[in-house]
């Protein structure tokens, strides 16, 4: 044997040349009739390996199999595959749920659902040089206005949507305010009254909050002089109507509607003559707001609880027939019928038509066609004028 027989040959070297003798055999031809039947199966007779496989043929084997072997290891290596992606957990946003409001059953205005389920408190407040500033005119959501007696206003204010802690200075009843009152089925919390009308409370069934018989739901401040230094609040009202067992209002509300300011005013300023100087009524429209600033007495209209001007959103000037009654002191209006209204809202005025059918009916308001005219949503400020003529505007 030569050196090149000799020589060691690692596995994969074996390999390889058998594979290569495999190959040479197959592709050379072979001599007609040399070939002899044989037992081995095709691919063992192709690949020249016989059964069992000597040793040469084993090594042989085990070199393939290695040579496999290193080149998937190779293979694996270079071409690792990537990672499948992660799906990104993607944190959900939940937006709490705005919370629902309706419109206020009195105002019109959106509040909570439960203050439309509150009683309506009513509150004579007293309108005297002596009175003024008022406290809690500004956050009542409906206010009638009439002269009580010697050419002196009062007012009836209304509360359901708020709930001032000052309110005052209260003042005494009469027929036509507890009318109104009863039209929303309200408390009405007064100091005494007329003769006439401490009958009617009576007579109508009207939820009587009177001082001289709760006094302990009122007091008197010391900045004041009596009779115009009694106050309450309305939470002491309402607390006073609940142990009564006046604990809601059920009632017609006002119909509403979006407001709708006008782009040129038609009524920039309105005026009501009540009863001359000191009472006489003012109005200025600011756009800006959509409101009416009030001014009474040529000065503006204050509210002690804000120190800021009175500004009723809608204004309605209802011409009632006013009188005296046989007293020759007290007012008398007549306030179940119907008569001209003149509704300033928007910068513009709509006139029509008022009417209470009955003492505990609400008032109405239609325009010429009988159609109802809506209200702007907000405080709502009712006069009552003896003529049409003492009603004024200007754009």
């Amino acid at each position: 044997m030569d050196n090149e027989t000799n020589r060691f040959r690692t596995p994969d070297e074996v390999a390889a040349e058998q594979i290569s003798k495999v190959v040479t055999q197959d592709s050379q031809p072979t001599p007609l009739g040399s070939q002899t039947p044989s037992t081995k199966s095709g691919w063992r007779q192709k690949l020249h390996i016989s059964w069992p496989p000597s040793k040469k043929e084993w090594l042989a084997i085990a070199g393939v199999v290695l040579l496999i072997g290193s080149l998937g290891t190779v293979y694996a290596l270079t071409h690792q595959s990537k990672p499948a992606p992660v799906a990104q957990k993607v944190k959900k946003v939940v937006t709490p749920p705005a919370p629902k409001t309706v419109a206020s059953n009195l105002s019109g205005m959106q509040v909570d659902p439960a203050i439309n389920q509150r009683a309506v408190t009513g509150v004579m407040i007293e309108n005297s040089l002596d009175s003024r500033p008022q406290s809690g005119l500004s956050q009542a959501s409906v206010v009638f206005e009439a002269i009580a007696e010697g050419g002196i206003t009062r007012f009836l204010a209304l509360y359901q949507d708020n709930n001032p802690a000052d309110v005052g200075p209260i003042r005494s009843a009469r027929p036509y305010y507890l009318q109104w009152a009863l039209g929303f089925d309200a408390g009405y919390a007064h100091v005494g009254g007329s003769p006439e009308a401490l009958q009617d409370i009576k007579i109508w069934g009207v939820k009587d909050l009177d001082q001289f018989g709760n006094s302990g739901s009122y007091h008197r401040v010391s900045s004041r002089a009596a009779p115009h230094n009694v106050y309450t609040a309305i939470d002491t009202l309402i607390q006073l109507q609940a142990a009564k067992g006046y604990t809601s209002s059920t009632y017609t509300s006002f119909i509403r509607k979006k407001p709708a300011p006008v782009k040129v005013p038609t009524a920039k300023t309105v005026d009501l003559a009540l009863s001359g100087p000191l009472y006489n009524v003012h109005y200025d429209y600011v756009a800006a707001n959509n409101t009416y600033n009030r001014v009474e007495g040529g000065a503006a209209h204050i509210d002690a609880n804000t120190n800021a001007q009175i500004s009723p959103n809608v204004v309605v000037a209802m011409i009632i027939p006013y009188g005296i009654k046989s007293d020759g002191v007290h007012s008398d209006y007549a306030t179940i019928g119907s008569g001209p209204v003149y509704i300033f809202q928007d910068g513009a005025v709509t006139t029509g038509q008022w009417t209470k059918i009955s003492e505990k009916s609400q008032i109405t308001f239609t325009d010429a066609a009988g159609k109802p005219i809506p209200l702007n949503p907000g405080q709502t400020w009712l006069t009552a004028v003896s003529l049409s003529s003492k009603v004024t505007y200007a754009p």
